[in-house]
C-alpha cells in the first residue's frame, strides 16, 4: 500500500499482519463517523469505485468536517468473477479517498453472490462548528450543490434503455465528485444546517429536515436543478420504484402546488452520491454562493423556510 501520503498520521500503520491501525488524533477537534456501501450502478469497476467511496465520504462532509480515516467494506464473488474487477474497484475507492485527504486503515471482505462496495469513514470536525439536518430556522435559504436524476440514469442504465456510454459517464461526472467545498463551506461561514441528498431523494431529505427542524420548507420546482437526460427519461415513464416509494412514505407532510408532475417525481428521485443541502442564513447567502461557484460548485437556491411548523411541512411550488 502507498503511505506516503499518510505516513505521519499512522502511529501503527496497516501492513503486514497487524491486527487493527492506530492514528494520532488532532487536537481541539471532534470525531464524526458514518458508513455506507452499495451494488454497482456503473459498468466501469473503477468509476464505481470512485462512486461508491464519494458517497460513503458525503456524510462526513454534510456535517461540516472532513475525512481523516476510511476501513473498505467489501463483498465479491470471488470465484466466478475475475480478480481485476475487484482490484479496479478497490484502486476507484482509494483514489477518491486520496482527493479526500483521508488515509486508509484497512477494512473487511466477505465472499458473497454479489458486488458490495463502500467504506467506514472516521472524519475530524471542530466541535463548535457542526451542522445537521435538525438546525434549520425560519429564513433560511437552501441551497443545493448538485442536480437531480442520477436515481433515474442508473435505472436507465440497468434497463439498457437510452445511450449507455453518455448515461455512464454523466453518472461518474456527478456521482464520484465529492462534496468536499459544501462541507469546507459549513466550516467557513459556521452553517448550522445541512443534509445530503442520497436514497430518500431531494423531497424525502427535506422533509426530514422540516420534521426535525420543527418548521416549514417551500421549495421552488422550477428552481431545482435537474439533469436534462433524466427529465426527458421521466418523461418516458422510467422512473424508479424506489422513487415513487419516496412519494409515497411523504405524502401527508407534502402540499404540491405546481402542475410540473414530471420534475415533482425527480424531487423525489432516489439519488446515488447527490449533493448537499445547505441551509444559509439570508446575511450570507451571497457569500456562500460566490464562496462555492469561485470554486467551480454548483450552488443553486431552491427554497426557503418560511415558517414554524410543529411536525414539520414541505411545500413545492
Amino acid at each position: 500500500m502507498d503511505l506516503d501520503f499518510q505516513k505521519n498520521r499512522f502511529l501503527v500503520p496497516p501492513l503486514g499482519c497487524v491486527d487493527a491501525s492506530v492514528l494520532s488524533f488532532p487536537a481541539n477537534k471532534a470525531m464524526v463517523v458514518s458508513v455506507d456501501f452499495f451494488t454497482p450502478i456503473v459498468n466501469n469497476p473503477f468509476w464505481f469505485g470512485q462512486i461508491a467511496a464519494a458517497n460513503s465520504l458525503s456524510d462526513i462532509y454534510a456535517m461540516g468536517g472532513e475525512p481523516y480515516v476510511v476501513l473498505n467494506i467489501v463483498c465479491f464473488p470471488i470465484k466466478e468473477m475475475d480478480k481485476n474487477i475487484l482490484k479496479e474497484i478497490l484502486k476507484g475507492g482509494l483514489a477518491k479517498v486520496k482527493e479526500a485527504g483521508a488515509v486508509m486503515g484497512g477494512g473487511h471482505s466477505v465472499e458473497d453472490s454479489e458486488i458490495k462496495y463502500g467504506l467506514s469513514v472516521t472524519g475530524i470536525v471542530d466541535p463548535k462548528k457542526i451542522a445537521s439536518n435538525d438546525k434549520l430556522r425560519v429564513g433560511d435559504f437552501l441551497v443545493l450543490t448538485k442536480p437531480l436524476g442520477t436515481g433515474i440514469l442508473a435505472t436507465a442504465l440497468k434497463g439498457e434503455v437510452g445511450e449507455q456510454a453518455h448515461l455512464e459517464a454523466l453518472l461518474y461526472q456527478w456521482c464520484a465528485k465529492l462534496n468536499n467545498l459544501g462541507g469546507k463551506a459549513i466550516a467557513e461561514f459556521g452553517l448550522r444546517a445541512a443534509t445530503d441528498v442520497t436514497g430518500f431523494g431531494l423531497g424525502g431529505h427535506l422533509l426530514e429536515m422540516a420534521r426535525s427542524s420543527h418548521v416549514q420548507i417551500e421549495v421552488w420546482s422550477s428552481q431545482v436543478p435537474i439533469l436534462e437526460e433524466a427529465r426527458e427519461l421521466a418523461g418516458m415513464g422510467l422512473i424508479p420504484a424506489g422513487s415513487y416509494a419516496n412519494k409515497h412514505y411523504c405524502a401527508k407532510l407534502v402540499e404540491v402546488k405546481t402542475q410540473d408532475t414530471i420534475g415533482v417525481d425527480i424531487i423525489f428521485d432516489a439519488q446515488t452520491s447527490g449533493g448537499l443541502v445547505l441551509g444559509v442564513p439570508s446575511d450570507l447567502l451571497d457569500r456562500v454562493i460566490t464562496f462555492l461557484e469561485s470554486r467551480g460548485e454548483l450552488a443553486k437556491v431552491i427554497g426557503k423556510v418560511t415558517g414554524p411548523s410543529n411536525s414539520g411541512k414541505l411545500i413545492i411550488t
